[in-house]
Parts: structure tokens; sequence; C-alpha cells
């Protein structure tokens, strides 16, 4: 066995209705009594927050919602909710929402004890200093980032950079499937593709792929895979759910220590020029890059396919490409729009679509086939 090194949370709870009892759970283990709340809008608006917050003023805490977070959150709104937990005086940091309030947490408990600017940050481990306590609480069951140690911010009008150290860890995530009941079916589909699509790129990553990561990447596939149209099709089914967030929290611990590759560089852009959910861009160039990948990829396709689909039988890229159809027909049963044009795409946007995915060197990296510029437009077209 080649030497590896995993990295992970210190904490994870796993309970339905642990959200209710924060305060509670959060007293005896940090000094710290003013707290900073990151979540957006609607769910502050929609009362999903107020248990929380009535289980933390019961124990003493002073808690600051900002609520102002977006989605793929600017560097501009990262700045300025820091601004305001630094006038409150924050001790503390919740991120309570999806993949972006919980990016923004991370930036936030470590930009306000130090004195690095958000621009010196951008890369892996350029982070200096360490951060204020940090919980997380995951709303969708997607990506990952209550467990991961990355925070993703648009730089620009339509690029995204990525933030990437071990001080991003969180303390303590807090997976509470009632939470996530109710999301809509739309949502469901594309957060849950988004997990699947992490555990497959850990599992095939080129770089720091591992027995750890392995592991986690099939246990989360398994659990996604299963349980994907279940929660789509009814959002009230707990069991689904909270087999689904768990899933998406093994595939987040997976790719945090094998990291992704080519699927999410191709989904990168069309999030930052068209504003589409994360999720979304991944489920639309998901069975392209994989059918790309299959010369390289072919046997670790197999594996998974071996895990997936009992008396799955064939040659290597027979198995792999059973594999790929399974996701394939998964995504179609979610009922997704799959093609680009169903989402405003324009084909004369594909070239600098293509262009822009080759900016993202730290993910293109750990792909298992390289690729070109040329090969990244014609996945594009594929998929338009």
């Amino acid at each position: 066995m080649s030497a590896f090194s995993f990295q992970t949370v210190p904490h994870l709870l796993v309970r339905q209705g642990a959200s209710a009892e924060l305060g509670a759970l959060l007293a005896p283990r940090f000094a710290a009594r003013r707290i900073c709340l990151v979540a957006d809008a609607f769910l502050n608006r929609s009362g999903l927050l107020a248990p929380a917050l009535a289980s933390l003023h019961a124990q003493g805490f002073s808690t600051l919602v900002i609520d102002d977070v977006t989605a793929d959150p600017p560097d501009h709104v990262v700045e300025a909710v820091v601004a305001k937990a630094r006038q409150f005086g924050a001790q503390a940091v919740i991120g309570f929402g999806g993949g972006s309030s919980m990016d923004v947490a991370k930036l936030v408990a470590i930009l306000l004890p130090g004195h690095q600017p958000l621009s010196a940050m951008y890369g892996i481990d350029k982070i200096e200093g360490e951060r204020l306590p940090l919980v997380q609480v995951p709303t969708t069951a997607g990506t990952g980032s209550e467990v991961t140690p990355i925070a993703i911010v648009t730089t620009g009008q339509t690029t995204k950079s990525g933030i990437v150290a071990r001080q991003l860890y969180a303390d303590i995530a807090i997976l509470d499937a009632t939470l996530t009941t109710g999301l809509p079916r739309a949502a469901t589909a594309a957060t849950g593709i988004d997990a699947m699509v992490h555990a497959i790129e850990a599992y095939t990553s080129l770089r720091l792929k591992n027995p750890l990561s392995d592991y986690l990447a099939v246990q989360a596939l398994r659990l996604l895979s299963d349980h994907l149209i279940a929660a789509c099709d009814d959002g009230h089914d707990i069991q689904a759910r909270e087999a689904m967030l768990l899933g998406a929290t093994l595939a987040g611990q997976a790719f945090a220590n094998a990291p992704v590759a080519a699927v999410h560089a191709l989904a990168y852009p069309l999030g930052g020029h068209y504003h589409l959910p994360h999720g979304l861009t991944n489920a639309l160039v998901l069975p392209h890059v994989l059918r790309f990948n299959l010369p390289a990829a072919a046997e670790q396709y197999a594996e998974l396919a071996g895990h997936l689909l009992p008396g799955c039988t064939g040659t290597a890229h027979e198995k792999a490409d059973r594999f790929i159809g399974h996701l394939e027909t998964l995504i179609a049963l979610t009922r997704l729009p799959l093609r680009l044009r169903d989402h405003g795409v324009t084909e004369d946007s594909l070239p600098r679509l293509a262009t822009d995915a080759l900016l993202q060197t730290r993910l293109l990296a750990n792909n298992p086939r390289p690729l070109t510029e040329a090969d990244a437009l014609a996945i594009y077209r594929q998929a338009y």
C-alpha cells in the first residue's frame, strides 16, 4: 500500500432534530457567546432557522444572523459579511444552509481574527493563521461543504476561484435530515447529482486517491444512487432524505482528500456565465466527461459498476459503459432538463466556455485523462 494522508472534521453528529438543540450542543464546547450565523434570506424568511435560534438564545448565546448570502457568492459579498460580523464582535461562526452559506461561513471564520486579505488566499494552502470556532449545518444533500476544507468564490464577472486549506475544516458538522424535507424536486436532484459527481471524481482522481477516500466514495454512491429518486418523488421521505444527506457528507469527505476533476472544471464556467446552480451544471456535463475519460478510467468505472449493479459482467469497458448508462438513467428519472440549450446556454458561447474551463488547472490536474481546449469544446457540444 502506498503511503497516504487523510483528514476530515473532528466531530460529525447525525441526528434528526439536532438543529433544534443547537444551543445545548454547542454550550459545553465553546466559551464564545457571540455567534455569527451565516445563511441565505429564504432560510431566514421560511422560519427554518427559528428552532436553532431559540435554542441558542436559551443557552445564553447572542446571535447575529447574516442572511444576504447569494448563490456562488462574489468576493465583495464575502467581504461585506465579514464586515458585519466584525462590527458585531463575533467570536464563533455557524454556516447554516447550502454550500454557498457554508463556504462563506468558513471564510468569515478565517478572515475575522486575521490580517490576511481574501485576495491572498486563493489556491492551495495559502491561508495564514487560525480561525474562529466553526460549526456547519447543511440544509441540502449535495455540496459536502460541511466536511471539506474548500471554499469557492466568484471573482470578477464570471470566474470561480477556490480556496483550499486545512483551517477551513469545521469543528463540528451537524446532519439533521429534517432540515432537508420539502426541498423542491429540482434542487433535490441537482444537489444529489452533485454529491454523486464528488464520489465518482474522488474515486478516479489522478492525485491523492487512497483506500479511505475510495471506501467513502463507494459508500456515498450506494446511498445516493439507491435513494435519489425516492427523495425526488417524495420530499418528506425522511429515510431517503437522511440517506442522501449522509451520502453527500461521505462524498465530501472523499473528495476533500482525493480532489475532483474535469466535471467540475467544465461545470464552473456554466455557473459563472449563466448563473446556473452548481449541481445542475455538474449533471449537464457528467455523462459526457465520463465517456471522454473512458480510455483512462474504464477499470475504475467498472469497479464502481460492480458495487452499484449486482450481476454486472463483461469486459472492463462493457461494465464501465453500463455504469455510465446507469447514471444517465438516474439523471433522466429526476426529470431535470438535460441539454445546455434547455437552460439558456447559447451555442456561440461554447468556445468561450471551453477557454474558461481550461483555466481550472487546480481541477484538471486531477483528471484521469488529459483534457485540451478542443476536448472541452467537444464535450460542451455533446451536452448542447
